[in-house]
């Protein structure tokens, strides 16, 4: 097995493992935009996984692939259930 691939589906076991948990997700959007917001892991798939986000006025999945946590496009932190932030990143 190639080492790209084992380390995709490292990856999807780690979040399958939070699935339902609060995380902050960091997207590097391309050209100096970053979009950044706390949602939940709603669910995992073969190839993308899904994060809702739920804040006033704004309601919204969004969809990533693993490959993009691979690459560190998408930076995702666990959150405490005290409001705080894991110390490390949930997937690196």
């Amino acid at each position: 097995m190639l080492a790209a691939t084992k380390a995709l589906i490292d990856i999807r076991r780690d979040l399958e493992s939070h699935v339902g948990q609060k995380i902050r997700l960091r997207a590097h959007r391309g050209r100096r935009k970053t979009l950044e917001k706390i949602g939940v892991l709603e669910n995992t798939y073969p190839s993308i996984f899904i994060i809702r986000i739920d804040e006033p006025n704004y309601n919204q999945r969004l969809s990533f692939s693993y490959a993009d946590v691979l690459t560190e496009t998408v930076e995702l932190t666990l959150v405490q259930k005290d409001g705080g932030m894991s110390p490390q990143y949930m997937v690196k």
